[in-house]
């Protein structure tokens, strides 16, 4: 029903990924929404899960010139066990700029969602290496964090996509989130506090 009332007002919903429980489901439901909303759904992927790139592959079916696929590439912020999911930074970088690179390759929609310098100077070498257009990606961040690195992003003349946690569960979101990622803090914090 919400897909269908974005669909109808052309606009575009993205289903979050959760932790690994949801993974199967959400992907399930990114398909069959896909097929009645070609252009108005998204689907998140998670970079430091082992599965991401095969996930991707799988997806591929789907994907056409006038419907592409369009996905919001993160590392993953859930506390999944090393069986599943790559623990180390420079693994995880590694496989998310993999994941990058392949979605690219194939014209993917993607959102380059990270704060992470290493990753935005490696998403920039791939979007030259491919020539990608400026309509077939994204910048994305949170609201408040990193705010030079954005404007740097912007002031380079890539787009731009701030993520506002909005709604009743707002609070409960971003707790949970500082839970998983408690470097993340004193930037949420500040982007609270401080105006300007």
């Amino acid at each position: 029903e919400i897909v269908a009332k974005a669909a109808s007002i052309n606009n575009f919903i993205r289903i979050d990924m959760e932790d690994s429980p949801c993974t199967d489901m959400e992907i399930d439901l990114y398909r069959r929404l896909k097929a009645e909303f070609p252009n108005s759904v998204g689907l998140v992927l998670q970079a430091y899960l082992h599965r991401t790139k095969a996930d991707i592959e799988k997806l591929l079916d789907v994907h056409t010139p006038e419907a592409p696929l369009n996905f919001r590439l993160c590392k993953g912020i859930y506390n999944e066990p090393a069986s599943i999911a790559w623990k180390k930074y420079d693994e995880i970088n590694s496989h998310y700029l993999d994941d990058l690179e392949l979605l690219f390759d194939r014209k993917v929609y993607v959102g380059i969602a990270t704060h992470d310098k290493p990753l935005i100077d490696g998403a920039y070498k791939l979007i030259e290496k491919y020539n990608v257009p400026k309509n077939m990606y994204e910048f994305q961040m949170l609201y408040g964090v990193t705010p030079r690195l954005r404007d740097s992003i912007v002031n380079q003349g890539h787009v731009m996509r701030i993520y506002v946690p909005f709604g009743k569960e707002w609070f409960g979101y971003c707790t949970r989130r500082l839970k998983e990622n408690p470097k993340m803090a004193s930037d949420i914090i500040k982007a609270i506090f401080v105006r300007g």
